[in-house]
């Protein structure tokens, strides 16, 4: 014979405390296992003098020194013809503790768990407890509940709507007849009563730092909500160029829709929501970053994200939601497909916050309008608005902003002057329309 980790040899019971922590130390890594009295550590038998209270004061000291309670096999067993004591013992707990201590099984030792191991192991215990998206969420009912968006839903998934109750019943949703955090901030009227956090901001910057914002906007709402927000945000404040399919024209975003509505998705699906944090936008004169709360779940690293298709999940609950009506993939594959559409974007996780950033694509290494809008007399920045709409008839008020460096309300007071003047037009809606110069004006 030989210690292992699930192996434990005692010459005698004068070893009985060193058996006990033993015990425990092998219960806490594999949860069951052997120890045999009479045996040298080398695997030396030598036999162990038995009689009835041998017995009973091994059982009585793994009684009342182990926590929680297990309940051993213990027998007298001939060993080469030599009299052994066998123990064979089980338990299921994450956490036994023996005389007070918690020890774990490093190969054939019994190392003492520091305070940090013992956190981790406690949290790794009660992990599904704690996840927030699996949580009663207190004081919500079912008129909180929008039929109408839980409608939308269960078509997208193909499911069929019968009543508030048993729809959110059959998706897991309610617990002992109490909804749960994720049905509130997918289907409900008013998460933000519930949850401040059920938050999104987004911001546009002048420049490669925050020193000169154009906009900032705020959205609270439930989650499908901000992350259709979150998109559309990004369209807008992205330079847009085109090509001909055919004799359509198909609109192709300088960073690529799927890649970032990824980002996006996974920003929503994984942040932690015990943190009060909003998910954020920021758009930069070079880059656009997709800020979530929280970082990587489960001691997973940005190596192992980009190069492995590994996934764990903070939010399990919400996930399953989301791959229902086919928001995420159940195999980790949201990385892999934002960097086959986006080959330089970039993870990183600073302080507790997980950030996917995107170059932008218009880019050309320096700010192209610094500090423009200071110089420019408004004759001569209206100008530069028409030479600006020649190139791109597609331009928005915030890129305008942005590219001459000048407040949106600065930009709109121009358009609307340049509209009354007749030089310019907006033809179509807001999303796909376009800005036309009026031919035989003179320019200002």
């Amino acid at each position: 014979m030989k210690e292992s980790e699930t192996l434990e040899l005692k010459r005698s019971t004068s070893e009985l405390k060193e058996a006990v922590i033993s015990i425990v130390a092998i219960l806490n890594k594999h949860q069951k296992g052997e120890l045999y009295f009479g045996i040298r550590n080398n695997g030396h038998i030598i036999g162990q003098n038995i009689t009835e209270k041998t017995i009973r004061d091994i059982s009585k000291s793994i009684s009342d020194n182990i926590e929680p309670k297990i309940f051993p096999k213990i027998i007298e067993k001939q060993i080469e013809g030599k009299d052994c004591i066998h123990i064979e013992f089980s338990g299921k707990e994450c956490l036994y503790y023996a005389f007070g201590r918690a020890c774990m099984r490093v190969g054939d030792e019994d190392k003492k768990l520091s305070a940090k191991e013992l956190e981790n192991m406690i949290l790794n215990k009660n992990k599904d407890k704690l996840k927030w998206d699996n949580k009663i969420c207190d004081n919500a009912k079912i008129n909180d509940i929008s039929a109408a968006k839980l409608k939308v839903f269960l078509k997208n998934a193909g499911l069929k709507y019968i009543s508030i109750d048993n729809s959110l019943d059959k998706l897991g949703l309610i617990k002992n007849g109490k909804l749960l955090n994720t049905s509130i901030l997918l289907f409900g009227k008013e998460p933000s009563t519930f949850f401040p956090n059920a938050r999104l901001r987004c911001a546009v910057f002048g420049t490669k730092d925050t020193s000169f914002t154009i906009s900032m906007q705020d959205y609270s709402g439930d989650l499908f909500y901000l992350i259709e927000k979150a998109e559309r945000f990004i369209l807008e404040n992205i330079h847009i160029g085109m090509k001909l399919d055919g004799l359509y024209r198909i609109d192709v975003p300088e960073i690529n829709q799927n890649a970032f509505r990824e980002a996006v998705i996974n920003a929503f699906c994984h942040r932690d929501y015990y943190e009060y944090d909003s998910v954020n936008i920021a758009i930069f004169k070079d880059r656009l970053e997709v800020r979530s709360a929280g970082g990587l779940y489960g001691k997973l690293t940005i190596e192992q994200i980009k190069k492995e298709m590994v996934s764990k999940r903070r939010n399990e609950l919400i996930a399953e939601m989301l791959h229902k009506v086919h928001f995420v993939e159940k195999l980790g594959r949201g990385i892999s497909l934002i960097l086959s559409k986006e080959p330089t974007a970039d993870f990183k996780e600073i302080s507790g916050m997980f950030i996917t950033t995107f170059k932008r694509k218009s880019y050309v290494g320096k700010d192209v309008g610094k500090d423009v809008g200071k110089k420019l007399s408004k004759e001569e920045r209206q100008k530069m608005i028409i030479e600006k709409i020649k190139n791109n008839m597609s331009l928005t008020y915030i890129s305008l902003a942005h590219e001459l460096r000048v407040n949106e309300k600065t930009i709109e007071r121009d358009l609307q002057e340049l509209k009354k003047l007749e030089r310019i037009r907006f033809v179509g809606n807001k999303r796909t329309g376009y800005w036309e110069i009026l031919k035989n004006q003179i320019e200002p």
